[in-house]
């Protein structure tokens, strides 16, 4: 008599290591973000010009809120379960491609922004302009972000879901409508949340 096959349980092994990569990217898509992507050398007497106190101007908070988007994502990945879990999951891969598309759109709009603003706050002119490590961090953090939130639209279905017992008791409180009578009865109760004597 043949043995039984296993099948492989490749799915379910993706689940902590895709979880992990799309936390981890997201917080780092989002921190780079919040930092200059780009800087500026200008005139050395005014204020702020030659140093990168221009972050403000400089960085993404579009992309720092779209990560953010990406990261309740995740969450919500994390403790919901069928259609909805897929449609969150579609969601994360829709932020994840709006902030990799501020990262690849950075380098033609953040440095006229910066020597704009320049302009108009110090009224100096930058000689030159030049994107930071921190841009570079950003377009890392782009592509893995988009890669695991594209994984986990692939692999949700297959992965584990919370269990129904950290449901709401609200179902069982109503199906139990009889008066507990007994001993035992009236401990299950206090265990379900009801209380008997009331």
């Amino acid at each position: 008599m043949a043995e039984p096959v296993e099948r492989p349980r490749t799915p379910r092994r993706t689940f902590g290591p895709v979880v992990a990569l799309g936390l981890a990217s997201a917080a780092l898509g989002a921190y780079a973000a919040s930092k200059p992507w780009v800087a500026g050398t200008g005139d050395e007497s005014a204020p702020g010009v030659a140093t990168m106190t221009w972050g403000e101007v400089a960085s993404s908070p579009l992309g720092t809120a779209l990560a953010f988007v990406v990261l309740a994502c995740w969450g919500v990945l994390l403790v919901t379960r069928g259609r909805f879990r897929r449609a969150v999951a579609g969601l994360g891969v829709l932020a994840a491609l709006g902030y990799a598309a501020t990262v690849a759109w950075a380098p033609f709009s953040l440095p006229e922004h910066l020597v704009e603003q320049v302009r108009v706050r110090t009224g100096s002119v930058l000689d030159e302009t030049s994107l930071t490590g921190w841009f570079g961090l950003a377009v890392v953090a782009a592509l893995l972000v988009l890669a695991s939130t594209v994984l986990a639209l692939r692999l949700v279905r297959t992965w584990p879901e919370m269990g129904s017992r950290y449901d709401s008791p609200a179902g069982a409180r109503e199906a139990s409508t009889a008066e507990p009578t007994e001993n035992i009865d009236i401990w299950k109760a206090l265990d379900e949340g009801r209380d008997p004597t009331a």
